[in-house]
């Protein structure tokens, strides 16, 4: 929908250059005259436009038999559905209550209960206070993944981060003394810093890094890799960082906690939880989905741990009027193999994101998930799928959906158009299968889905 915009204004801002060029071109000039009217200039056309409201629905029949055979024939445990977000009416399904491991479509739970529970303009704060001793100053980690010790006009795999830099900046115009140590305060989080049911593998390949609420970059050691290689020692990481940039060398770095009522030296904010929910959905960051889920936790006074954040996602679902029967989950990311949710589920949670305005009952604020979510072929973890020469071909640009992936596990989630114009969610899981067989059978149903009326 961003895009949609975006696309209007390049296309209104270049017909307004191109009657600025046209009028002052010398040859035009010349015959200005009073008997010689100057043309209007062309006013761009608008290409990209709302849905109709009135596009057809597909049927429970037409449905059955552009989708039923394949999905019949999915090898493995198999779940999907089908739903109009104009009214939320499932138009088809597949063993719909089954619980299933989701990957990382898993994130959609944990983005909707954030969007749910988090002011939307709200951020990610990272102080920095004044110790107990002379030259003494506290690093207070708040949960902000997205800090970075990059330099000012440099940016790594988050848009828009809080930069270390600038939080060592202020200190050095507010600090009352030379600064000789740095505390590192981690106290805001709970419980272990793994998962039940992850693999502490995953954090050398780059998909996950202890869980603490101070690090920077994700925990990555190259900040501008994405899936890149992570620190098992990610809040020590940033308190280094930190004190380099303050003139001090490692051995200055301490583990502490704040001292009551500390005066406030500095502090820096991420981005908007907005803007953090749709970098979540689209890169399927896992250290930034937890971080979320944890926030959710504080915010209705639970424990912020992998244990209590789960149990106010599921609380804060609840509250909203969605139905998580079915669905249990050890963290916030989707990264955990005892995870699981059922297709009906991830299906209600989008066809509320993507319902029209319903005045009192509006569910627009959990738009970022839909903005969000990756393009078929386009972007995120969908820019490699839905390949040219693939069955699936027909699905680029036409699918958004977030991913999901584990050892025998492959899911696809989100919004397609379909040829009618007619706007559809889906969510589809496969368990028991290797991705590389199961994500490409997974593309071609919602390829499918967007390239028929199914009527």
């Amino acid at each position: 929908m961003r895009r949609g915009v975006l696309v209007l204004v390049v296309l209104a801002v270049a017909g307004a250059s191109g009657g600025a060029v046209a009028l002052t071109a010398p040859s035009l000039v010349a015959n200005l005259s009073p008997e010689k009217p100057v043309p209007a200039p062309v006013v761009p056309r608008a290409m990209l436009g709302p849905l109709s409201a009135g596009a057809p629905l597909p049927t429970a029949a037409g449905l059955a038999t552009a989708l039923g055979t394949a999905a019949g024939d999915m090898p493995g445990k198999f779940g999907g559905t089908v739903l109009d977000p104009a009214n939320g009416t499932v138009l088809w399904q597949h063993n719909p209550e089954q619980a299933l491991a989701p990957g990382s479509t898993g994130k959609i739970l944990t983005t909707s209960a954030a969007l749910l529970t988090l002011n939307p303009t709200d951020t990610f704060i990272t102080r920095v206070v004044a110790g107990t001793d002379p030259g003494t100053v506290v690093l207070v980690g708040g949960g902000d993944p997205t800090l970075t010790a990059l330099p000012a006009g440099k940016t790594g795999v988050y848009p828009d981060p809080s930069r270390l830099v600038d939080l060592a900046a202020k200190v050095k115009k507010t600090a009352k003394a030379p600064i000789t140590k740095v505390v590192i305060d981690t106290s805001r989080y709970k419980g272990p810093l793994l998962a039940q049911g992850w693999d502490p593998a995953d954090i050398p390949a780059g998909n996950i890094t202890p869980i603490v609420p101070l690090m920077i970059d994700g925990g990555r050691v190259d900040p501008t890799m994405q899936d890149g290689k992570r620190t098992t020692t990610p809040a020590d990481a940033a308190g280094v960082a930190f004190a380099k940039l303050l003139g001090l060398d490692e051995d200055a770095v301490e583990p502490g906690t704040a001292p009551a009522g500390a005066q406030t030296l500095a502090a820096v904010a991420s981005a908007p939880f907005a803007d953090l929910v749709e970098t979540t959905i689209r890169e399927s960051d896992n250290v930034l989905a937890e971080a979320l889920a944890r926030e959710v936790a504080i915010v209705k006074n639970g424990e912020p741990s992998f244990t209590g954040a789960a149990a106010q996602t599921m609380a804060a679902l609840s509250q909203a009027g969605f139905d998580p029967t079915g669905a249990v989950l050890s963290d916030g990311s989707g990264l955990s193999t005892d995870d699981r949710v059922p297709p009906k589920v991830l299906g209600a949670l989008l066809a509320a994101a993507a319902a029209p305005a319903q005045g009192d009952r509006d569910t627009e604020f959990l738009r970022p998930i839909l903005t969000g979510l990756p393009v078929a072929g386009g972007d995120g973890t969908l820019g490699d799928r839905f390949g040219r020469t693939t069955d699936a071909a027909a699905g680029r640009g036409v699918v958004r959906a977030k991913t999901g992936t584990l050892d025998n596990v492959s899911s696809l989630a989100g919004v397609v158009t379909d040829a009618d114009g007619r706007l559809l969610v889906f969510a589809l899981m496969s368990n028991g299968v290797m991705p590389a067989k199961a994500r490409p059978l997974l593309d071609d149903l919602a390829a499918t889905l967007g390239g028929c009326g199914c009527r």
